[in-house]
């Protein structure tokens, strides 16, 4: 364990890479794997099931745990890692994926998004600095910046407005976050599948400075080809000494 977030980069081949990343809760071996525990458990297995498998991580819903338990409470019963008995690192995502998928119970604006909890019915506001807050009431090891995740098709317009927001919202994220030793916040590259896009996001998030890099806004309907040409369009212009997550793909 370490007070400091961390990368090694051991190898690489071509733009495939073989690191470790270090946590406060131990070390992620990359290329990893993340199954996802939406509430904090994984589906069908016990949490020594898991780790049975050799996930070195896992990754809890900001979203859900916001509604339900509540971060707060959560906080108050020694943060995420104790509340469910996991000992390894915890990365949580920002809530940006469910803003898209509640497009008929939310409103975004420059200051965040608006929704309807699913559960109750209850309005709730959700900001870059709010989901921040949220992720430290945690105790997660990575914490995702909010974004604006868009479904697919979509226009050049579309992907340009929310990429140009999500680097808004990216800058207030990374304020937020403060001084957290341990842990790590990664910033979200959007764009749709328009390269230039892409690059102006990846760029823009580098000069933030972030100790990860996510690529987000895929897997949302495009199709595998396509996909894969967002990502060859975009990891040339991450930082070569960072760790990278590429979101929503279920598929190792």
């Amino acid at each position: 364990m370490t007070n400091t977030f961390d990368f090694t980069l051991h190898s690489t081949d071509g733009e495939a890479r073989l690191g470790t990343v270090h946590t406060r809760h131990g070390d992620i071996r990359t290329p990893a794997f993340m199954p996802v525990g939406t509430v904090g458990t994984v589906k069908g297995l016990y949490l020594d099931q898991v780790e049975a498998t050799g996930a070195d991580i896992i990754l809890g819903n900001t979203y859900h745990l916001m509604l339900r338990p509540g971060a707060e409470e959560v906080d108050k019963l020694g943060g995420l890692h104790h509340f469910i008995g996991w000992k390894r690192p915890i990365l949580t995502d920002s809530g940006g994926f469910q803003i898209m998928s509640l497009s008929k119970i939310r409103k975004i604006t420059e200051q965040g998004a608006v929704f309807q909890s699913h559960i109750d019915g209850k309005r709730h506001e959700l900001t870059p600095e709010r989901a921040m807050d949220i992720q430290r009431l945690l105790g997660s090891d990575i914490q995702m910046q909010l974004d604006q995740c868009i479904e697919f098709p979509h226009t050049d317009q579309q992907a340009e407005k929310a990429m140009q927001l999500s680097l808004r919202w990216a800058e207030r994220s990374r304020k937020a976050f403060g001084s957290q030793p341990g842990r790590g916040n990664f910033g979200i590259v959007q764009g749709g599948i328009n390269p230039k896009l892409r690059q102006e996001s990846a760029e823009g998030l580098t000069s933030i400075g972030f100790e990860g890099y996510a690529i987000g806004g895929l897997a949302v309907g495009e199709g595998h080809a396509l996909m894969l040409q967002a990502i060859e369009h975009t990891v040339p212009h991450l930082p070569p000494d960072k760790p990278r997550y590429l979101m929503g793909v279920g598929t190792p």
